[in-house]
């Protein structure tokens, strides 16, 4: 099943999405240009990382305009899967899929290691590989990872189980200390009302493999793969690391 990435202007990780659906099987992932005007004939849709228009205004805030992000944006509103991540989640955000905005970090710092976070449901196209409440190892890379919405918003989305991944120590602890960019509530990654649309910022796609020291990714591909009529999940579908 043919599943887009959307490669924008400064996209950096779209060949590592890519590279994770391969892994995965399953999935033929195609290039869409962002001057695309159509998706083609798709299964899903992946947002990659990266500095879109090169950050300018706000991260997210050119791409949002770009001639394919009327095919994500439809796409979406029939019900068709679609992740942002990173830059990916940022553009999310400023077009409208999902609410609330990514601020810059807290510290005012890029921050480049990896973190931990906690799975708050499953109930999504990519989570239902995991159990609620594991705990994951995913790198994160950004410098406006800091996730802020109006309270109104925040209490919605704990209320509608629309949080799906939370920054916790490796004992799967909300704590300031492993909240690496002040996202508030611990925020990680969130889905819209619809439930197919996710947005995150820490790198799934880039602990796909042992060699990169974390398999912990590769669960979203497993489940997305499941979700859309592939080959039905393990018990345990990222692979144990030696």
């Amino acid at each position: 099943m043919k599943v887009a990435v959307v490669t924008f202007p400064g996209s950096n990780c779209d060949q590592d999405c890519v590279r994770a659906l391969e892994l995965a099987g399953g999935f033929e992932p195609v290039y869409r240009w962002h001057q695309e005007t159509s998706l083609g004939d798709v299964a899903a849709v992946f947002l990659p990382g990266g500095f879109s228009y090169g950050d300018y205004l706000r991260s997210g805030a050119i791409a949002r305009f770009s001639p394919i992000m009327e095919a994500v944006r439809e796409f979406a509103r029939e019900g068709g899967p679609v992740a942002g991540i990173c830059n990916g989640f940022q553009v999310l955000c400023e077009s409208g899929l999902l609410p609330g905005a990514l601020l810059r970090n807290q510290s005012l710092k890029f921050r480049h290691f990896d973190v931990h976070i906690r799975v708050e449901t499953t109930d999504t196209p990519f989570t239902s590989g995991y159990r609620k409440g594991e705990v994951l190892r995913i790198p994160i890379a950004h410098a406006d990872g800091n996730y802020t919405a109006d309270p109104q918003t925040l209490a919605e989305l704990e209320g509608t189980d629309r949080i799906v991944f939370r920054y916790a120590t490796p004992e799967g602890k909300l704590a300031d200390r492993a909240n690496p960019n002040g996202s508030a509530h611990h925020i990680a990654g969130i889905v819209n009302e619809g439930r197919n649309v996710l947005g995150m910022m820490p790198h799934p796609e880039r602990a796909v493999e042992p060699l990169l020291g974390s398999v912990d990714g590769a669960g979203l591909f497993h489940s997305l793969r499941a979700h859309l009529g592939g080959a039905p999940l393990s018990s345990s579908p990222s692979p144990a690391l030696p």
